[in-house]
Formats: structure tokens, sequence, C-alpha cells
């Protein structure tokens, strides 16, 4: 096993039963405790999980919230192709929002060539990627700059999506649960999150199936006002299904 499948091991390990123990996990993985402690340092640098004596346990019990940079560096390849699978719910031609958030910034870059789309963002890293593309116009949704997201959030972001009405809404979470729905740490992208989806058509979730049967601070919809949720093959058929009871399309990838 690779150092990199360990760790992502340990933090999905963490995330189910809420701590990590190092003895354990060197009996389990067959490496040493060393090992397993520099794998949590690792962890730690990147937002992850919060060491503890003993063990660690995963930030959101802590109610932290994981920078842009060090989600971006997870779960990459599972990303790239919820990405790819959401190309499908892209109109040829018309308007979409894509939120902020590093499954959303993947779609982003893959957006066609031959398709004339406007796209509205809060996201500043997405509008500088897409400032340039000649078929696309840019509509960037201002307002206060989250630096642990890079988000715009707040009054100026909610009223350009008060007035505005897309065909389709890319949305990222960071939780979603058939018993909460779709939960935030922050309130003010909460808010954010809430207006695109009344601003949208149809509104296509995008999120890796790490972010399943987990819970935050803020709410800012439900199942049902989902259209379409995009994941990967990490999500089992039992929680797809019970998801889909709920209302939206499950598309495992």
């Amino acid at each position: 096993m690779y150092a990199e499948e360990r760790q992502q091991h340990i933090v999905d390990r963490a995330r189910r039963e809420g701590r990590v123990d190092v003895a354990e996990l060197s009996a389990e993985l067959a490496v040493t405790g060393e090992t397993i402690r520099r794998d949590l340092s690792v962890l730690e640098r990147h937002g992850l999980l919060r060491r503890v004596h003993g063990g660690a346990i995963p930030v959101e019990r802590l109610g932290f919230e994981p920078a842009l940079a060090a989600r971006d560096a997870l779960l990459t390849a599972e990303k790239d192709k919820i990405a790819k699978a959401a190309l499908a719910e892209v109109p040829d031609e018309g308007s979409i929002i894509l939120d902020a958030g590093s499954t959303t910034a993947r779609l982003a870059e893959i957006l066609p060539v031959d398709r004339q789309l406007t796209v509205l963002t809060n996201a500043l890293p997405t509008a500088l990627s897409l400032a340039t593309r000649s078929n696309i116009t840019v509509l960037f949704i201002g307002g206060r700059v989250r630096g642990r997201t890079l988000a715009c959030v707040d009054p100026w972001a909610m009223d350009a999506l008060s007035q505005s009405y897309v065909d389709v809404a890319f949305l990222a979470t960071n939780g979603v649960s058939v018993q909460r729905g779709l939960t935030t740490p922050d309130q003010a992208e909460a808010a954010v999150k809430k207006a695109m989806i009344a601003a949208a058509r149809r509104v296509v979730l995008l999120a890796d199936h790490t972010k399943v049967t987990v819970d935050h601070l803020a709410r800012f919809g439900r199942l049902g006002e989902i259209d379409t949720f995009i994941t990967d093959t990490g999500l089992d058929e039992r929680t797809a299904a019970e998801i889909e009871s709920c209302g939206p399309r499950v598309v495992r990838v």
C-alpha cells in the first residue's frame, strides 16, 4: 500500500468511527507506529485530522473546515471521474452555475470548447481560469472572499443570485446525508449555496463518497431539491438507494 492510499484509509476510518488509534492502525496496516504517526502529521498539516493523545480525530468533529488546497489533493482520481460524468449534464448552450469546490473546479477545467455557455461562479479560481475562454462568458458573483475556500459570500453574492436564473447549477458540499440533507461548516457559504439552488432550473450535486453520512453546522438544502447526485463507486449501493428514495438520481462512476 502506497503512503497516499494508507493516508486515505486513515482519513476514511477516522470519519467513519470518529477517531483512529496509532496502535490499532499499526497492527491493521502492518507498519510501524512511527509510520502511522508520520501519516497523522501529514494529514494534520493538510487540515484533515487533528492529532490527539494516541491517535487523531477528524476535523469535522471539531468544527474545522479543510482549506481548498488540502481538499483538492485528496481523491483526485475520483474527483476527475465525477467531473467527467458531470459533462453529460452541461447544456449544449445556455447558462450554468459553478459552485466553489475542488470537484466543481475540475468540471470548469474540462468544459467543452464547442459550446456557448454563460458561467456564473462565486469561486475566484474558477472565474480566473475561464475568463480567457472565447466560448464562455463569465459572470463573477462578487462579495466577501473567504480565504479558506476562495468563495465569495454575503449580501453582494446573494443579491446577484436573487436576480439570476440558470439552466443547471453544479453544487459542491461538505456533507450529505439522508437525515440532514446538504450541509457545510460555514453559515455564509450555506446561504449562497441555498440561493444557487433557488436560481437554477436543475441542480446537480458533485461530491465524492467521503462526504456521505457526514453532517456539518449549516444546512443549505434538502435531498429532494437535488435532481442528480454524481459521486464515485466508493458509495455503497444500499446508501445510494437510500439517497435516491429521497429524490435525486444517483450516478456512481
